[in-house]
């Protein structure tokens, strides 16, 4: 059970005054006296830019965990390395997989890139651990791993593919989020929620048994959710009536303002700059 916990939004689609901006998440995750990097941005450029003008040291980061494999959350690893280079790496092992997404019927590579596959890849044995079930990355502050996809109304979001062609659709098992226990209720943090966030919510709040979930915070990647998808979301978050939503990243402006409407003052669309105090 954290007492505090401290969720810094580093990275994110939006930025306050005076922050950098790109298309890409980063958080910094302050709990139980230890400092964890969720996700690196795009670029190490935007993650280093605005951890120096928030005053956000990342040398003492013990743990950096990448939520899945896409360029947009993997981009700033060799940045986050250098700031905290024997800070260990938690990811799920798919996500050095090569991905495509597919537009106007054009191939788009969206995977690692390769100066963050390099640094991954020299780490010395040990300091990259593999996700392959939930485990604790620092004390009260828990990986989900895969998640299950038992609800049929949640897809990836996509269309990603693991082929240029686009013949071999990718479900993105390396799709993860964190979750940590305040007294108040549980915090979840996703990435993209490609999972699916019924999925993740479901998967967290069987882990804690059923204690009552106090805030959901990140990418829940509902940019394309259609009607049935969005009403069912929006089911499930009444059931679970969080105190705080911070959708970011890639939720998609439509579905932000589809859950302000829904929980008012509750729901706070995310921005780098953004501190969150539990």
């Amino acid at each position: 059970m954290l007492k505090e916990v401290n969720i810094t939004l580093l990275v994110d689609n939006l930025a306050r005054e005076g922050l950098a901006v790109e298309h890409g998440f980063a958080v910094l995750v302050e709990a139980g006296g230890r400092r964890i990097l969720f996700d690196t941005g795009q670029t190490g450029a935007v993650l280093g830019a605005n951890a120096d003008a928030l005053g956000a040291d990342l040398s003492g980061v013990e743990a950096v965990v990448l939520s899945h494999g896409h360029y947009d959350h993997t981009g700033g690893v060799p940045l986050a390395l250098a700031r905290a280079p024997r800070a260990a790496v938690w990811c799920h092992p798919g996500v050095f997989v090569p991905r495509w997404s597919l537009r106007d019927g054009q191939p788009r590579e969206i995977g690692m890139p390769p100066a963050a596959r390099e640094a991954l890849t020299a780490l010395p044995a040990g300091q990259l651990r593999r996700v392959t079930a939930p485990v604790l990355a620092t004390p009260g502050v828990w990986i989900t791993g895969p998640v299950p996809r038992g609800n049929p109304y949640e897809d990836t979001g996509g269309p990603f593919f693991l082929d240029p062609e686009g013949t071999k659709p990718d479900l993105l098992p390396d799709d993860l989020s964190l979750w940590m226990e305040t007294p108040e209720g549980v915090v979840v943090l996703t990435g993209c929620c490609h999972a699916g966030l019924m999925n993740t919510l479901m998967l967290t709040r069987n882990r804690t048994g059923g204690r009552p979930l106090r805030a959901l915070i990140g990418g829940f990647h509902l940019v394309n959710a259609g009607e049935q998808r969005m009403a069912r979301t929006l089911e499930t978050l009444r059931t679970l009536n969080p105190a705080a939503i911070v959708p970011c990243h890639c939720t998609g402006e439509a579905a932000v303002q589809v859950l302000q409407e829904a929980f008012g003052e509750k729901a706070t669309p995310g921005a780098a700059g953004m501190t969150l105090r539990f």
